[in-house]
């Protein structure tokens, strides 16, 4: 999550519920909520009505070329806009979507085609807007220039990998072969994210609602406090900041709603030695005292979700360090990179009962990605819960805006959606990953998790400067002992 890393919290209180045996009761959310009050949102440009052209071949879609007719936005230093392979204007229903399925990833291609139980609405709508190109803060851009030609990639002995002279910034700002799926992953890992983010009961909560086949719906709140510790670019902050002792980055969650779940907490810390397995803990109220969990408990599946730890970033969660990234193809798709916040009323603006998009949460776009295949070394490959990830990461900010999981035995189990909402940060400039909305649908299990940080009109996720000063807190949300407060 992150990038905030924001997606990286995407279900982590799920964990929680899941430790302690707690159900998610029923929440209400407000609907139509907007942005919050400190970053500013980058209004959605609307699309001009027009017929839809002739789609591209397949072999279009899936070449690389640089953008070409785009335009400044303005008041955005920067960031451009303009058409990317498909024209601005169309509209993609049931009736003409194989026209568009080279544009498409494996498991929304699988939505369409409507075999399984989680099928595309007939009401589908799929409207095409101009394709964005973010800019990404000039501090993280010196970053990279300036330390990224010593970063080298190295295979450990235990057969795990590792960067070596890595400082700031992203490690491989051109990946080459070889080992280009590798530094990819390497990129995807380290990309962007504000040193501190909250969702918090004064300026917003994040939600986080289950469907399944029988159409139950049920839904938690949470806070949450997103830190990084290490490798940081943002003005004034150290590249290493005091307290941090061996930490990278750090995961504080705790349940709000419902009242029976509240102070049920979960902290996962991520180190600068990219090769420690992270460490996660939970605070336990009934008990008032926090456990660490076996890091082995990767795969558990997540209680009434359908998340595994290595899913918590609205994405892959899971390091460097375990996981080898095989680069396939380069490929346009459409995704949601300029989500309004419609998407903060489940389930009234939900297309259901997939929980798809609907044309209220903004006008897709069709962005570049890198296709990678991702799986765990042969090392630490026994006993792990997913044979392949096929991550299509963004190019231009490097998260992920589609993953298909299969199984053990390869056959395609989970798929998920990312959709964003960027914000322009003071003294920072444009977070393409901030506001978020994940769905994850279980193919085979006929079960769905939607996660979002839209909490109410002007309540969201804030970042930096917004974040409520009790919440800028090292030891009291990045450190173990700091779960003990809870419920003083």
């Amino acid at each position: 999550m992150s990038v905030i890393k924001m997606g990286r919290m995407a279900l982590v209180c799920a964990i929680v519920v899941a430790w302690a045996g707690l159900a998610c009761a029923a929440a209400s959310v407000a609907e139509l909520p907007t942005a919050a009050p400190a970053p500013v949102v980058i209004a959605q440009a609307a699309a001009p009505s027009m017929p839809a052209a002739a789609p591209p071949s397949a072999a279009s879609a899936s070449s690389v070329a640089t953008l070409t007719g785009q335009t400044p936005v303005a008041g955005v230093p920067r960031m451009t806009s303009g058409p990317n392979g498909i024209p601005i204007g169309t509209k993609i229903t049931m009736a003409n979507w194989q026209q568009y399925q080279a544009f498409m990833p494996d498991g929304m291609v699988q939505l369409f085609q409507g075999a399984l139980f989680w099928k595309m609405p007939p009401d589908l709508e799929i409207d095409i807007g101009p394709t964005y190109n973010y800019p990404l803060p000039k501090s993280y851009n010196d970053a990279t220039e300036q330390y990224s030609p010593q970063v080298r990639l190295q295979r450990l002995p235990n057969g795990h990998w590792t960067l070596t002279n890595y400082v700031a910034g992203r490690p491989f700002p051109n990946p080459q072969d070889p080992d280009k799926g590798q530094k990819i992953l390497a990129d995807e890992w380290f990309a962007y994210g504000p040193h501190v983010s909250a969702l918090s009961p004064e300026t917003g909560l994040g939600s986080t609602c289950t469907s399944d086949r029988f159409g139950n719906n049920n839904c938690l709140k949470f806070s949450a406090v997103f830190r990084q510790l290490d490798y940081n670019t943002d003005p004034g902050i150290p590249r290493t900041e005091s307290g941090a002792e061996g930490a990278w980055y750090t995961e504080w969650l705790m349940i709000e709603e419902p009242e029976e779940s509240k102070y049920t907490a979960d902290l996962t810390i991520f180190y600068s030695d990219m090769d420690k397995p992270e460490g996660n803990f939970v605070y336990v109220p009934s008990l008032r005292r926090s456990l660490r969990l076996a890091s082995t408990a990767r795969c558990a599946p997540l209680f009434s979700t359908d998340f595994t730890h290595d899913d918590e970033r609205a994405g892959f969660n899971g390091g460097i360090a375990t996981f080898d990234a095989t680069f396939l193809r380069d490929q346009k798709i459409i995704a949601l990179a300029n989500l309004t916040t419609a998407d903060g009323a489940f389930p009234d603006n939900y297309d259901m009962p997939l929980g798809f998009a609907r044309p209220s949460w903004g006008a897709w776009s069709v962005r570049d990605t890198y296709v990678l295949d991702t799986r765990r070394v042969a090392t630490a490959s026994k006993g792990y819960c997913y044979g392949k990830r096929i991550m299509y990461v963004d190019k231009n900010f490097f998260h992920e805006q589609w993953m298909d999981l299969y199984d053990a035995n390869m056959k395609l189990w989970k798929t998920g959606m990312v959709s964003f909402r960027v914000r322009v940060v003071p003294n920072i400039g444009v977070a393409a990953l901030s506001s978020l909305a994940f769905q994850f649908w279980d193919l085979q299990s006929d079960h769905a998790t939607y996660t979002f940080t839209a909490d109410g009109a002007g309540r969201d996720i804030v970042i930096n400067q917004a974040v409520p000063p009790q919440y800028n807190n090292i030891d009291r949300y990045s450190t173990p002992s700091g779960l003990m407060q809870i419920n003083r």
